[in-house]
């Protein structure tokens, strides 16, 4: 690991060095800290540096001024100056994403949704008040002195995530650690220490004081990580699910006496592992939500039926408007809700296309009802298939295959990625002889159907069917 880590500093010397040197000439000193050394432990360190420093914001920025390409003091309230720093690195130059944050402590007090921040004046406490041993590691600069007064190289190798102080400390200092626990385990693929976990359970309750856009973008983190069911099983486990993500956990369904339907809990996380398999450019956020909340609507419309049988008719209804309430609750996007709301109330869509007997018609409904999401529906659909009999769902295979062949071949033949009436709005009120107005909209509407329906149609068939359909209104 120190190896790895050696030819990772030498790679990032050139920037990294020359920073240390300006802050020494001023009088202060530099550490790269926290996980840009993990990383480096690790041989996966990146473009973005963490540094930390005796010097106060205002003596960072007037160090750091005449040197960065750009600067920024967003996060100058809680001690962080970030810059950005073009270098050469062998025979090319790259850009430095870097953040410089002076030696601080910080806690909550039990009513604040901000931490309260102050200096400190030493290292060594700069880093015991961070969140993890393998995150409390630094190397000062330029001479390049490891410092790990918690042992984080020994749990980086044993590939556990411990605190540096008493967990309990740790979790009354910030509350997201926590949820930071779960998502280092997720991302990294580390166990945590039952130390750890004891105290999560003990003090779930404590992460209902952080702000929503702090959880959410914790959450977003661990969803995008390699490793997503490890971090989500264990906010589960630990309670912490029950009070940012409570659907979650609601979907640990009993199961009936004679297991007549799945663990819908377990499937969830089989389906979400399953669309991460076909996804193409990286990690989707929508698509690894939608999986994710693809079913929540289950536990609240579950019905024994009187023949034995367990349903849960409208699931994909009642989900969506549960998606929209939680998702707009942890202050995402107003787009990203709307996306993910949308997969989770067509999931089900497919499942009346049966071996094929879908109209053209109805294919044409269902490219236009999934508009944009039409890749990724396809994706959550095919996942959400998780039965353990083959002929079963080979056959779903092949209905989806066949439904997407469809959907090729009208898109080829009719444009069905931007359907229109066959006569816009301008048409339609110069064939009427009216203005605008509700009836343009209407006739705009009857047009659309038609379309759908039949498929393109000839100008003047299309006139008259508008004429027809304008007769109709007026008689």
């Amino acid at each position: 690991m120190q190896n790895r880590a050696v030819s990772e500093l030498l790679r990032v010397a050139p920037v990294a060095d020359d920073l240390a040197r300006r802050f020494q000439e001023a009088g202060f000193s530099l550490a790269l800290v926290g996980g840009s050394v993990r990383d480096a432990l690790l041989g996966r360190l990146g473009n973005d540096l963490d540094f930390t420093t005796d010097a106060r914001p205002q003596d960072v920025l007037k160090i750091m001024r005449p040197w960065a390409d750009a600067l920024w003091e967003v996060g100058i309230a809680f001690g962080t100056v970030g810059a950005q720093k073009n270098a050469r690195v062998g025979d090319a130059d790259r850009p430095f994403q870097i953040e410089v944050t002076t030696y601080r402590s910080e806690a909550y007090d039990r009513t604040s949704r901000k931490p309260e921040v102050s200096y400190g004046d030493s290292i060594e406490e700069d880093l015991v008040r961070r969140d993890f041993t393998v995150n409390a590691m630094a190397v000062a600069l330029p001479e390049k002195e490891f410092i790990d007064p918690h042992g984080g190289l020994e749990d980086l190798a044993s590939r556990v995530l411990r605190t540096p102080g008493t967990p309990e400390e740790s979790f009354s200092d910030d509350p997201l650690r926590m949820m930071r626990a779960a998502r280092f385990a997720a991302q990294l693929d580390f166990e945590v220490a039952p130390e750890v976990v004891e105290a999560m359970n003990e003090m779930a309750g404590r992460i209902e004081i952080v702000s929503a856009e702090r959880v959410r973008d914790e959450l977003n983190k661990l969803i995008l990580s390699p490793h997503p069911r490890k971090g989500l099983s264990l906010l589960v486990e630990t309670g912490l699910a029950d009070r940012v993500l409570p659907e979650l956990p609601a979907l640990r369904l009993e199961r009936d006496e004679h297991h007549r339907h799945k663990d819908v809990y377990d499937h969830t996380l089989i389906v979400l592992e399953q669309a991460m398999a076909l996804e193409d450019d990286g990690p989707d956020l929508t698509l690894r939500l939608a999986a994710l909340l693809h079913d929540i609507g289950k536990p609240r419309t579950r019905r024994f039926e009187k023949d034995g049988r367990v349903s849960f008719h409208h699931h994909e209804v009642v989900g969506a408007k549960m998606t929209k309430k939680r998702m707009t609750a942890l202050k995402y996007s107003n787009e990203l809700v709307k996306d993910v709301s949308r997969l989770v109330e067509l999931h089900l869509r497919f499942h009346g296309y049966g071996t094929g007997e879908w109209t053209d018609s109805a294919v044409r409904r269902y490219v236009r009802d999934a508009g944009p999401l039409l890749d990724r529906l396809h994706k959550l659909t095919r996942s959400d298939c998780t039965t353990r009999n083959k002929r079963k769902a080979a056959a779903l295979s092949r209905a989806y295959d066949g439904l997407e062949e469809r959907i090729a071949k009208l898109q080829e033949q009719e444009e069905l990625d931007s359907i229109r009436p066959d006569l816009d709005g301008n048409q339609i009120m110069e064939i009427l002889g009216v203005g605008p107005g509700p009836v343009i909209g209407r006739a705009y509407k009857h047009m659309l159907e038609l379309r759908l329906e039949n498929g393109p149609m000839e100008h003047d068939s299309a006139v008259a069917a508008l004429k027809e359909w304008w007769a109709d209104q007026e008689g």
